[in-house]
């Protein structure tokens, strides 16, 4: 195997211990210092004051899982690799699609050519949405929690999951999908010891609850458990987060939201302009549907610059950006985002038409993502790093650079 991998422009080293690097949905920091505080996890206690090494790094936007968790996994942001949303609209068919399909991702991973050079390697998701575009042409083991009980050898490089890990199907509306992911990591490195692993939870407990909670504070303990045991087992252990989280409703408990879609009927007619709301995916009960981010195609360009300005002007918004801007400023796509980009403010969710978006399931007030808001993630390691600037303005997508290159042996 090569000594050094080089992947979209990043150079990696050829690792000599098992690098397990995790990205745990919905995490912002105060989640694990909340954690540490309360005495429950003590391992990241440890790593928090000084057995590892520590950063707060930004996610890429918009703040939603499917883009970050390909930025991790390729070294770069979605104008690299092409996924900027869980949903998008696509010009060529006129139609709203899912952003799941390897088709759409334009970048080679870091776990595909670790593979094809010689590395053994694993990834476990918790939702199915992500498996294929993570394991897009890489040859190991590659599962999710939601669908453990339909893993074969042929599709997924391994069999007999449930029976391995030793838990039942999980629910996919749950915290034990994650505690799959975890469990399942722990065993694979005790049995078939991967190079590469790649973890990647679900934020069900992050859109429940806030940092400190003992809800929040379960979750963390249990995440700490098995990250002691990776670390037992000698893995370099390299965790950040795909996005934060926050609240997004009023003292009242009832979400804010700009019905976006219903304003912009009634500025310029129905059916006008479109609403994309990125965020979207199977999984819309803990959220509605709702985030701080959202896409609009417009009927014709003369309208941008007063639209823009409409926009911007309404209660809760935090910035409208044209085409152009957006992408120059969160390094996204052109061609896969809208006229106008509009991010809310942090206590503020955008949604399309009242009528569209079913809040009934949301066991208590609104968490959600996708702003800028959310940016900011923790980035930590369990080793210390070798020197790096001092103001290093540090991504989660340097995940496996500070695993792979800055992360010291001993």
């Amino acid at each position: 195997m090569p000594t050094d991998i080089t992947v979209n422009g990043r150079r990696y080293h050829r690792n000599e211990r098992p690098l397990v690097v995790v990205c745990v949905d919905g995490c912002q920091y105060e989640y694990i210092t909340a954690a540490v505080a309360a005495g429950v996890a003590p391992f990241l206690g440890r790593v928090l004051d000084g057995a590892g090494t520590c950063y707060i790094a930004d996610c890429v936007m918009p703040s939603f899982t499917n883009p970050n968790n390909l930025s991790i996994v390729t070294g770069a942001p979605p104008s690299v690799h092409g996924i900027c949303g869980n949903y998008f609209f696509d010009p060529e068919t006129g139609e709203e699609v899912m952003m799941n399909d390897p088709r759409h991702l334009r970048a080679g991973t870091i776990l595909a050519a670790f593979a094809d050079a010689g590395a053994k390697v694993a990834v476990i998701t918790a939702k199915d949405k992500l498996r294929k575009l993570l394991g897009y042409k890489m040859k190991g083991i590659c599962f999710s929690s939601e669908k453990a009980d339909q893993v074969t050898l042929a599709e997924n490089g391994i069999e007999n999951v449930l029976g391995r890990v030793g838990m039942p199907l999980p629910s996919v509306y749950s915290a034990a999908l994650s505690e799959f992911v975890f469990v399942a990591g722990v065993k694979l490195m005790e049995r078939e010891r991967p190079d590469i692993m790649y973890l990647s939870t679900t934020d069900y407990i992050q859109h429940k609850a806030a940092p400190g909670t003992a809800v929040a504070n379960d979750f963390y303990a249990m995440i700490d458990r098995n990250l002691a045991r990776l670390d037992e087992l000698g893995a370099t252990i390299v965790l950040t987060a795909d996005h934060g989280m926050n609240a997004k409703h009023g003292a009242d408990g009832q979400p804010n939201v700009i019905y976006l879609q219903d304003t912009l009927d009634g500025w310029l007619g129905a059916g006008k302009a479109r609403v994309i709301l990125p965020i979207t995916d199977p999984y819309v009960v803990h959220h509605g549907a709702l985030g701080s981010f959202a896409l609009v195609y417009l009927p014709s360009p003369a309208e941008t610059d007063v639209v823009k300005a409409r926009i911007a002007s309404l209660p809760g918004i935090e910035s409208v950006l044209t085409r152009a801007e957006a992408a120059a400023l969160y390094e996204l796509p052109p061609d896969r985002i809208g006229d106008l980009v509009i991010v809310s403010r942090l206590d503020t969710v955008v949604g399309t038409s009242r009528a569209k978006h079913d809040l009934s399931g949301l066991e208590v007030p609104l968490r959600s993502h996708g702003g800028a808001s959310e940016q900011k993630v923790p980035l930590i390691v369990n080793r210390s790093v070798g020197k790096t600037a001092a103001n290093h303005h540090w991504r989660n997508f340097d995940a496996f650079d500070l695993g792979l290159n800055l992360a010291k042996a001993s």
